[in-house]
C-alpha cells in the first residue's frame, strides 16, 4: 500500500461516521480506530510500513490552536470575534500523518511557501518526515497562504493544522 493511498484512506474514514476500519491487502494489514472525535489511531502491520501516533510525553496534550493576529483597523474589543470569524472562513491544510514538519526541501533551501504565497491544488507546501520517508504535502486548494502555524523541525500530529489558506 502506498503512502498516498493510506492518506486517502485515513481522510475517508475521518470524514465518515465509521469508528473502526480494518483492511488487509497484499500482506499489509491496516487498522484505523477513532479514539476521540477529532483524533484517529492508525496501526499498520507490514514489513515496509508502520505508522503509529506519537504519545504525548506528559500525558497532558497541548492544544494546537492556531493564532491569527487581528488586522489593522480593528479595535482590541473586536479582535477576538474578527479572528474567530476569519479563521472559520479559512481552509486549514492539516498534517496527514505524525512526523516532523519541514518548510523547505533542504536546510539551505528557501521555504516552499510563506505568508502571502499563492498556491493551487498541486503546490507542495511542506514536507512531513515519517520513519525517514520525506512526504511532500500538497495544498489541495487554490488560494493564498495566510498563516504558517508550525515551526520548521516541529513534531506534528495527524490532523494538526499546518497552514491557513484563504481559498479563491
Amino acid at each position: 500500500m502506498k503512502m498516498h493511498e493510506l492518506r486517502e484512506l485515513i481522510r475517508l474514514v475521518d470524514k465518515s461516521k465509521i469508528e473502526e476500519f480494518e483492511l488487509e491487502n497484499d500482506g499489509t494489514k491496516v487498522l484505523i480506530k477513532k479514539a476521540l472525535p477529532e483524533r484517529q489511531e492508525v496501526v499498520a502491520d507490514s514489513p515496509s510500513l508502520q505508522v503509529q501516533p506519537a504519545e504525548p510525553e506528559s500525558g497532558n496534550r497541548a492544544e494546537a490552536a492556531p493564532v491569527v493576529s487581528a488586522t489593522e483597523g480593528t479595535s482590541p474589543q473586536q479582535a477576538p470575534a474578527a479572528t474567530k470569524e476569519e479563521e472559520e472562513n479559512l481552509h486549514k491544510i492539516v498534517s496527514p500523518m505524525v512526523g516532523t514538519f519541514y518548510r523547505a526541501p533542504s536546510p539551505d533551501a528557501a521555504p516552499y511557501v510563506k505568508d502571502g504565497s499563492q498556491v493551487d491544488e498541486k503546490t507542495v507546501v511542506c514536507i512531513v518526515e515519517a520513519m525517514k520517508l520525506m512526504n511532500e504535502i500538497e495544498a489541495e486548494v487554490r488560494g493564498e497562504i495566510v498563516k504558517v502555524l508550525v515551526k520548521n523541525g516541529q513534531l506534528v500530529e495527524y490532523g494538526q493544522p499546518l497552514f491557513l489558506v484563504k481559498a479563491d
